[in-house]
């Protein structure tokens, strides 16, 4: 019998913005605010941030885990950080691990292409579509994942470089959706 820890996981999948370069060290959004996810949560800008700061002053890290599961730890995450767009974390896939290089190597060979929080929703709301606006969270873990809950980003595999042109694509669709929803308010 599992013990209810109140844990939950969001999907996200990202190849504009994780990527595997030389080193095994990885990069991207493990959450963009303001989109709906396929469970119909949406998080708030600033809703990791508490939890950020709280891990900092304890001296502790977020977990860097293997499809979510606390015996298979896969490397550290280096920097975790909230910006205008998400979560961003960085860090490094230990390749004294199995585990660590076979992640590598599929991300590489783009079986892999996800990322998924582990977190605790400490308050949440809805947003006027009925949408459960998830606006604090204690951020647990991020994993390396096969199935992502947010369809609206890929992982890059190492090489895949961002060109200009998709980089100011997406972020005129950040945009016009941002001034949509001003528009609506």
């Amino acid at each position: 019998m599992e013990m209810d820890t109140g844990l939950e996981h969001k999907f996200a999948r990202f190849g504009d913005g994780l990527s595997v370069t030389e080193g095994a060290v990885i990069e991207g959004y493990a959450s963009l605010f303001g989109q709906v996810d396929q469970g119909g949560d949406v998080v708030q800008e600033g809703a990791y941030a508490a939890s950020i700061r709280a891990l900092k002053q304890c001296g502790q890290r977020v977990k860097m885990l293997w499809q979510h599961d606390p015996a298979q730890p896969i490397g550290v995450w280096d920097e975790v950080r909230e910006d205008a767009r998400g979560l961003w974390v960085r860090g490094r896939l230990l390749d004294s691990t199995q585990k660590g290089r076979e992640a590598a190597a599929l991300i590489e060979a783009g079986a892999i292409d996800g990322l998924s929080i582990g977190y605790r929703t400490t308050k949440a709301g809805k947003t006027d579509k009925g949408q459960r606006l998830l606006t604090e969270l204690e951020l647990w873990e991020v994993s390396l994942v096969t199935f992502p809950m947010l369809p609206s980003a890929r992982v890059a595999a190492k090489g895949d470089m961002l060109t200009t042109e998709t980089v100011l694509r997406e972020l005129a669709a950040t945009l016009e959706s941002a001034r949509l929803e001003l528009a609506r308010r």
